[in-house]
């Protein structure tokens, strides 16, 4: 039955087997013309031709570790592509995990700095950031604006200080005397801390992240902006100490912050922080001196701490939530100071535990304004708008107001293992304005947990 079929169906006019054989090459050929004619312009039309890399590492360049990782983000910047530094420094033969470098690696707007698995260390010759937004700088004391920068940690990434600093300490600090710096007493040399001891620095930057990164033994803050707005700090982890072992002597290091924002700065959320810093945890601090010029060596910003007026350096809409960790120097874990003359409000601070060890004892877990910056407390008013929620705390203060406060909310707030208030007035009813509390309490057992974090 099978031949009759066929037959009739040849007699009908079916093609024999090598006329399909011959459309189908024909119609293959005509497919490949069509995706030839759609190509992009430029694109390589011959058959198994290389196209770029999606990345750019700095494996790929000859020089010392920081110019090989600046000539990346600069390959990167032109070409559109992200910039990864693994965790393997190849050099020739040579193959390292770490990365050293003498000076600060700048990113630039519209570039991703992926940091995979790798160790980038400050070499004892470097008087600079680890990481600076390259729009700022010494002498540069016109900023432009910057955006689009992302720094980004994949599994493990390490960011850590020089084994001998050369500087330590913001501007007010004298290295050798107040905190260590070898170049303490050499000629031509700045014998005070400055931006430049910062980990990472970023100013006049708009739309940015930073995250998923371990910042150990910083010089000074870990990471300080300046005038950034639209960006995101999350998945940080710090471990300084206030102090270094250095040539088998225990060695001050002062303000070691871990996550400072600055004058100007505002839409910015700060999340997932851990570990432990020499001074505090987080800081959102607007204090501006009149005089500071950008790019001088002067100040601990490198925008300069001049206020530009007209509201354009109060902080605001800023979100810090999901906080655990403590200040090993006994200082504070979350920090909110604005002084006269720059305001601070809309702030939003959810979720802060603090897992200081028995041993150790913060001044406060939240302290709010001071009475010891720019004359003294701001006006009633300027410090505003603030909500502070779900705390635990064995600090010696819990809250500690110790500025003005006005049009307020903390709730939800536990104290424990130590006597008093978990709200304190250090700068008097006066000051405080229109402050709603709720959900407040104070363990009253005083037995102190044996269990000591790192």
């Amino acid at each position: 039955m099978a031949d009759i079929h066929d037959n009739k169906a040849r007699r009908a006019g079916s093609p024999p087997m090598r006329c399909w054989l011959t459309a189908g090459l024909a119609l293959l050929a005509a497919c490949s013309l069509a995706a030839t004619a759609g190509a992009e312009p430029g694109a390589s039309k011959t058959a198994g031709a290389a196209q770029p890399a999606p990345i750019v590492t700095p494996n790929e360049f000859q020089g010392t570790d920081v110019e090989r990782i600046n000539q990346a983000i600069e390959a990167a910047a032109a070409s559109g592509r992200r910039v990864v530094i693994p965790r393997w420094n190849l050099r020739g033969a040579e193959r390292r995990e770490i990365w050293l470098i003498d000076s600060a690696i700048l990113v630039r707007s519209d570039t991703t700095l992926e940091l995979d698995n790798c160790r980038i260390k400050l070499s004892d010759r470097c008087r600079d950031n680890m990481i600076r937004s390259a729009n700022c700088g010494l002498g540069i004391a016109d900023i432009q604006p910057m955006r689009n920068i992302h720094i980004r940690g994949v599994g493990h990434a390490v960011l850590e200080g020089a084994d001998h600093p050369r500087a330590t300490g913001d501007s007010g600090k004298a290295i050798g005397a107040r905190t260590y710096g070898s170049d303490a007493g050499v000629a031509g040399e700045s014998q005070t801390g400055d931006w430049r001891n910062i980990g990472i620095v970023m100013a006049l930057v708009d739309d940015f992240s930073i995250q998923n990164i371990a910042i150990h033994d910083s010089h000074c803050w870990a990471i300080s902006l300046e005038r950034c707005a639209h960006g995101t700090l999350r998945d940080l982890d710090f471990a300084s100490s206030g102090f270094k072992i250095i040539d088998g002597r225990r060695q001050t290091i002062l303000n070691q912050d871990g996550v400072d924002l600055r004058l100007g700065c505002h839409d910015v959320l700060i999340e997932n922080i851990t570990g432990y810093t020499g001074d505090d945890l987080v800081a959102l601090t607007a204090i501006p001196r009149a005089g500071s010029i950008a790019g001088e060596t002067g100040s601990t910003m490198v925008s300069s701490s001049q206020d530009r007026g007209e509201g354009r350096d109060d902080i605001r809409q800023i979100i810090v939530r999901n906080v655990k960790g403590y200040c090993r120097g006994g200082h504070h874990i979350v920090r909110l100071l604005n002084t006269s003359g720059v305001k601070m409000y809309d702030i939003l601070l959810d979720g802060l535990i603090d897992t200081s060890p028995a041993e150790v004892r913060c001044r406060a877990a939240v302290k709010i304004g001071d009475t010891a910056y720019g004359g003294g407390v701001a006006p009633l008013g300027d410090t505003s708008r603030l909500i502070v929620n779900n705390v635990i705390s064995r600090s010696q203060h819990t809250i500690l107001i110790g500025g003005s406060l006005a049009d307020s909310v903390i709730s939800n707030v536990v104290r424990y293992e130590v006597e008093g208030e978990a709200i304190t007035l250090g700068s008097g009813p006066d000051n405080v304005r229109d402050l709603t509390t709720g959900n407040i309490h104070v363990v009253k057992s005083l037995a102190v947990s044996t269990h000591a974090e790192k």
